[in-house]
């Protein structure tokens, strides 16, 4: 189509890279390749998020991997910017010199 879209995404791993280098190469793939990234782009971030996750506790039980990663990622469509976060990674938007809260973090003591 003819809509301008643009992705970013960060993970960060812990106990290993392996899960954060396997979210960074197919996290995206998900999102492009999901039936609502046209109609509703955050609910494809969403399913797409916890579609890697689910491929990833598939290989790590068979490969026997023990990492785990945090990640967030940003999808611009248009001129609209639709935000998905994952554990305790953080993501700040800057406007005009001042700092706007998109997301509140994922801490334990939370709900």
């Amino acid at each position: 189509d003819d809509v301008d879209r643009a992705y970013f995404a960060v993970f960060d791993g812990h106990g290993g890279v392996d899960a954060a280098n396997y979210s960074a190469t197919h996290l995206h793939v998900n999102v492009g390749l999901h039936e609502e990234i046209v109609e509703n782009p955050a609910e494809a971030l969403k399913c797409s998020f916890q579609k890697t996750d689910e491929m990833f506790l598939f290989k790590a039980k068979r490969e026997k991997l023990r990492s785990g990663t945090t990640g967030v990622s940003a999808l611009i469509v248009g001129n609209k910017l639709h935000i998905a976060w994952l554990g305790d990674s953080q993501v700040m938007l800057v406007q005009q010199g001042r700092a706007v809260t998109l997301m509140e973090p994922h801490k334990p003591e939370r709900e």
